[in-house]
């Protein structure tokens, strides 16, 4: 169909479209003045430098308390989806009904965190960390759910060892309450 003002909607379209490639033939040209601008101004002064100055990257070179860790995601290491009365996951439904959305991957083993969690906390504590990020699959905590429904106390037990095991391995625990890892029900 043909519109009555389809030719100034024509004439609105070029003139948008020709200030728009303006813009960007100017953008350039500022780009280039504000990086010169601060290439060439006097930097700021501090009353020293940030972090001393060394050749060599070490804990020293960071400010006293700094804390180094490793962090993980509930659903990308723990597996064992079939243990503790673990219900599914959004991610479990998800990736078992588009897989290819998913590269095929699913959290069914992961890398078995759940069995290993010994041994990786004692490869966090050969790299020296001080602390480690972990979330909660609260499928794990709720297989069904919700409180009203049940708790799974086999999944609390899983969580109370994996954070004893930390503290006694002088690593402090640091829980992700919520990390996209929600029951299904």
């Amino acid at each position: 169909p043909v519109y009555p003002d389809h030719h100034k909607l024509s004439v609105l379209k070029i003139t948008r479209t020709t200030k728009s490639k303006m813009a960007l033939q100017k953008f350039p040209l500022v780009g280039l003045l504000l990086l010169l601008t601060v290439v060439v101004s006097p930097a700021a002064t501090a009353d020293g430098p940030v972090c001393p100055p060394s050749t060599k990257l070490s804990r020293s070179s960071f400010p006293e308390g700094f804390l180094f860790g490793t962090a993980t995601a509930a659903y990308q290491v723990e597996g064992a989806v079939n243990e503790t009365c673990r219900g599914p996951a959004l991610w479990d439904i998800y990736c078992k009904r588009y897989p290819k959305r998913c590269n095929n991957d699913n959290a069914d083993v992961a890398v078995d965190f759940f069995h290993r969690y010994k041994e990786d906390i004692q490869l966090m504590k050969s790299l020296n960390t001080d602390a480690f990020r972990l979330s909660i699959a609260w499928s794990r905590i709720f297989p069904h759910g919700r409180k009203e429904k049940g708790v799974s106390q086999a999944g609390v037990q899983f969580y109370h060892d994996v954070i004893d095991e930390l503290l006694r391995n002088g690593i402090i625990p640091f829980v992700t309450v919520f990390h996209w890892d929600t029951p299904q029900d």
